[in-house]
């Protein structure tokens, strides 16, 4: 994976800002648990999602 590429730089920085919100949020509210691990669960797929769409063999494979 190319790390000097903006778009991954940028999801892992929000990824990182998501994780923080939701240490926040547990913190000062544990009624809400379900939609915040949504949130988090959300949040950081984003960064997954672009290390895979990197890994594509071949331009089929990228749509997909």
């Amino acid at each position: 994976m190319k790390i000097d590429n903006p778009v991954v730089h940028k999801s892992f920085s929000f990824s990182v800002r998501i994780v923080n919100f939701y240490k926040y949020l547990i913190k000062n509210d544990k009624y809400l648990r379900s939609i915040y691990n949504q949130l988090l669960d959300s949040g950081t797929s984003i960064g997954a999602n672009i290390a895979e769409s990197q890994a594509a063999a071949s331009k089929t494979d990228f749509r997909n």
